[in-house]
């Protein structure tokens, strides 16, 4: 019985110490992200999930049965390709965070077709391949909540900013434009934090979602765009 017993306590013991390394590791990677002061969006390299959709997403409007959702790998890492044909679709992503920690935002984006026509000026021809935006909700949330975007459009200047034709609290500010630099991997940071307060004229609140979208619906014509390594950060990241 007492040997019993003392295998039991040592047993025990060995969890105890399993446990305590565990919340040891966890807490040392944390620190580590925190040192870094970046916060991960996404690298998709986690696959799709049941339903066709990158973990850690839901849809935003169910793209028709032409246009297509996948993931993809080169040597740099994975990404997303998002295929519209006639319709307008989006992935989102629940995130909740101050901007002011990590205001800065950064992805890849590699625009592969541009909609015919496209113009985002337009109501009529509001479609672009690459779009970007950060969602700040704000009580009620679904009239109220504030959007900024960053776009790749088919023939609006680069530099544009303005509102968005469907949604009044929709701000965006395009950063590419045309198909000169088609299927090539361009690599953009914005400060999300300086970008709303200049285009709402107040503080921004907790941010709420970030949704990549695209839409072809308006010039009946087709997009085509990839993105990879979303992420927030504190500072600007070292070009590469």
């Amino acid at each position: 019985m007492r040997l019993d017993k003392k295998k039991g306590e040592k047993m025990n013991m060995r969890k105890v110490m399993i446990i305590l390394l565990f919340f040891l590791w966890v807490g040392t990677q944390g620190a580590e992200a925190e040192e870094k002061g970046t916060l991960m969006v996404d690298r998709f390299a986690g696959g799709l999930d049941t339903k066709g959709i990158p973990v850690g997403w839901n849809l935003e409007k169910e793209p028709g049965s032409d246009s297509k959702i996948s993931l993809g790998q080169e040597k740099d890492g994975h990404f997303l390709r998002l295929l519209s044909v006639g319709d307008a679709f989006g992935l989102k992503k629940e995130m909740s965070f101050d901007i002011r920690k990590y205001p800065y935002l950064s992805w890849k984006w590699k625009a592969v077709r541009l909609p015919k026509g496209g113009d985002i000026r337009k109501r009529e021809t509001d479609d672009q391949a690459g779009q970007i935006y950060v969602v700040f909700p704000k009580f009620p949330s679904m009239i109220n909540s504030r959007s900024m975007g960053y776009i790749w459009d088919t023939q609006t200047p680069v530099g544009l900013a303005g509102t968005s034709t469907a949604y009044s609290k929709m701000k965006y500010v395009v950063l590419q434009s045309g198909p000169a630099k088609l299927n090539q991997w361009i690599t953009e940071t914005r400060n999300v934090y300086e970008d709303y307060k200049k285009f709402f004229e107040e503080d921004p609140p907790a941010v709420g979602t970030v949704l990549l979208y695209i839409n072809t619906q308006h010039t009946k014509s087709s997009a085509e765009c990839a993105y990879a390594d979303i992420f927030f950060s504190s500072s600007p990241p070292k070009k590469e």
